[in-house]
């Protein structure tokens, strides 16, 4: 297939041999390559040294295994999970030493860290804004998910790191500590943080329910009982009917934000917020941050803003901001924020799912749009990095939106992925 067949494919796509045919095209061009390293993990993007993102994120680990393990991809999936578990096992100590107050999790350089050396599962000595609870939640999601379903056999190490997670959770207090989130920034109450620890803890608790193996955390002298876990969701629940729709809902005008699009994952992948207050999710994002070329990660992100290389030397451009986002917040001019690639795949999944379950003519067409959407933003033959790669976002250059260096991402990738699966089985449903 040639790039005219291509693009008269993509614009077609009426039938599970189309999309099928797209995906062989898309993985002909590599687009759904996920190199990993030898112990299964993978760096957040096929990129360059200078980019930083070489290194791994707990974040991005976990949301490529999920949408390999989404699409039957299995063995992939569940080997870079293992190895996260034996990252954290090594390095355990970060967790006993806060729940001990031996250290203070106000010290974001002593909690555990979400990113790290994959080679050696060693941390790297580099401040940054360690304190992200979404990393440690979309861990202990995923982790107890392939438990459930059989994927992973837990032992009792692993049963009791999950209780470090647990004590972790509830020593830092979750549902009220000010963590650096999704996008590593400053610290703040935010739902997209709390609602991921409440959907990990519901899947904790929903596998020692069906594995009947609770009586494997009862002998520390802090157990990890049903009743402490519904106890920790509860407060983590109550503290989100506090907050959505919005991100955070803090008094200092610097912190609250009412639309952000970390805010879809609540709803997929983890399911955790339905019904109206998604819908009113999805329509803040498609009314406020979506562009022409992506949706924003929020109103106000200074992250690749107009001209960021000529403002921001290599080594700066994935500095650790947290602590003085201000320095960073300044270049931008409103409007001009960099608009991502991830969110719109994610669109047409939540889409996809309502239309397979409602019927409803406007579900199929929003899965649809933010379908063409994705597709429409991989690279052509004039970047380079490249044609058929998935960026990161796209910003604005000389005043023209083009690919930041970050192409291509996995993240993006993996959820691209899952779109066109997601439209396989819509399809497959007869529309």
């Amino acid at each position: 297939m040639d790039d005219s067949s291509f693009l008269a494919l993509k614009e077609s796509l009426q039938t599970v041999e189309e999309t099928d045919q797209v995906i062989a095209f898309l993985e002909s061009q590599d687009t759904f390559s996920f190199p990993s390293l030898e112990n299964g993990l993978f760096p957040a993007a096929i990129a360059h040294e200078s980019t930083g993102y070489q290194s791994i994120w707990v974040r991005d680990n976990i949301h490529v295994a999920h949408a390999l393990f989404a699409v039957g991809k299995t063995e992939p999936a569940c080997k870079a999970v293992s190895t996260l578990a034996s990252y954290f096992l090594k390095h355990r100590d970060r967790f006993d030493k806060i729940i001990s107050g031996e250290t203070s999790p106000k010290q974001v350089m002593q909690r555990p860290h979400i990113r790290f050396d994959g080679n050696t599962l060693g941390e790297i000595d580099e401040k940054w804004a360690h304190a992200q609870n979404d990393a440690l939640g979309y861990f202990v999601w995923l982790y107890c998910s392939m438990l459930m379903q059989g994927a992973l056999s837990a032992t009792p190490e692993s049963l009791e790191l999950l209780a470090a997670f647990v004590r972790y959770f509830e020593t830092i207090r979750y549902w009220e500590d000010a963590d650096s989130g999704h996008w590593e920034e400053a610290r703040k109450i935010e739902a997209s943080s709390v609602g991921t620890v409440v959907s990990g803890l519901v899947a904790l608790n929903a596998y020692l329910d069906q594995s009947a193996r609770w009586a494997d955390l009862q002998h520390d002298q802090t157990p990890v009982t049903s009743e402490k876990l519904k106890s920790l969701i509860a407060q983590g629940q109550k503290a989100l009917e506090e907050i959505l729709p919005a991100e955070c809902v803090q008094d200092d005008p610097l912190l609250a934000r009412k639309y952000d699009g970390a805010l879809l994952f609540l709803i997929f992948p983890l399911g955790l917020v339905k019904g109206q207050l998604a819908d009113t999710i999805l329509e803040d994002v498609r009314t406020h941050l979506m562009g022409d070329y992506g949706i924003r990660r929020y109103l106000g992100d200074s992250y690749w803003c107009a001209d960021y290389k000529e403002v921001f030397s290599e080594d700066d451009r994935t500095s650790d901001f947290s602590d003085d986002q201000a320095s960073r917040d300044k270049y931008l001019k409103p409007g001009q924020e960099a608009q991502w690639c991830i969110f719109d795949s994610i669109m047409s999944v939540i889409y996809g799912q309502r239309f397979l379950e409602s019927g409803q003519t406007a579900d199929y067409e929003k899965q649809r749009f933010h379908l063409d959407r994705s597709l429409n933003q991989l690279t052509t033959s004039e970047c380079p990095f490249g044609p058929y790669r998935c960026p990161e976002s796209y910003y604005l250059e000389k005043g023209k939106y083009v690919p930041n260096d970050i192409t291509p991402l996995l993240w993006t990738q993996g959820n691209l992925m899952m779109a066109l699966h997601q439209w396989k089985q819509t399809l497959a449903a007869g529309t």
